[in-house]
């Protein structure tokens, strides 16, 4: 069997074994899907009329803030749904499963790649589900074109895998499960900081750069844009440089962690 052939299979079995210890122990992933779920319908139905009063013309428009929360809370999912990639793979570490994998005849990478994979597959669940509820509290994306929805989902898509890099990243070089989600959380963190609850400008001028300068902002504005026909301006090519310079980073520090030797 060539290299090839064999890091193929070996990563489909690791991604087989990642998805049925999902299955598994759903509880996480659903502890994870539960804080953008009431995030959405905390701020569409206590905040929506007081917030969309706030960012629009000075009229309250439930449906208008739902259309804008939308895109903030599905990149919200995806650093929620990466969280439990790290404890995942910080359970690999401390409990003793990789060192017998080390010992066995398959390909090295393939346990990270299933990892991976089996994450991003999760996430993008994860979305479908948010977004369901969101579509069923009223979110309509009618004027987005086919090729806007593929972009989107792209997008999705390479957010997903950049976070993913970085949350295993974070769970290879924690000590624990529980330090692997308390070292994580940051990806969940930083959408609330971003421009998903309300726009950079309205934000003190001390706070701007924080939410502006940071790698969910910009590929919040683009999500939105795609799907609400939005001005996207510069935000679309930062977003695809933060997510490719996020995965590779990601992927140098997981490798270069996986790949020490065991102390």
């Amino acid at each position: 069997m060539s290299t090839l052939s064999l890091a193929v299979r070996d990563s489909a079995t690791m991604l087989r074994r990642n998805l049925l210890h999902a299955r598994r122990y759903p509880s996480l992933t659903l502890n994870l899907l539960l804080t953008p779920v009431m995030l959405l319908l905390l701020f569409v139905y206590i905040f929506g009329d007081v917030m969309s009063a706030g960012i629009g013309d000075g009229g309250a428009d439930r449906s208008e803030y739902l259309a804008y929360l939308v895109p903030g809370i599905l990149l919200l999912t995806i650093g929620g749904t990466t969280i439990g990639s790290a404890v995942s793979v910080s359970m690999d570490m401390t409990e003793g499963i990789i060192a017998r994998f080390r010992t066995m005849a398959i390909h090295r990478g393939s346990v990270l790649i299933g990892h991976v994979v089996g994450s991003v597959l999760q996430c993008v669940m994860s979305v479908v589900l948010v977004g369901a509820v969101a579509v069923a509290i009223g979110f309509r994306a009618t004027d987005a074109t086919a090729v806007e929805w593929v972009l989107a989902v792209g997008l999705l898509t390479l957010v997903s895998l950049a976070l993913t890099w970085i949350a295993v990243g974070t769970g290879l070089s924690s000590p624990n499960a529980e330090a692997a989600s308390n070292n994580a959380m940051p990806l969940m963190v930083l959408p609330l900081l971003s421009s998903a609850f309300v726009p950079v400008d309205a934000m003190p001028g001390w706070f701007q750069p924080i939410a502006e300068y940071q790698p969910f902002t910009p590929a919040i504005e683009t999500l939105r844009g795609l799907l609400l026909g939005s001005e996207i301006g510069h935000n679309g090519w930062l977003a695809v440089v933060w997510c490719l310079g996020l995965a590779a980073l990601g992927y140098l520090w997981s490798k270069s962690l996986y790949d020490r030797d065991p102390s």
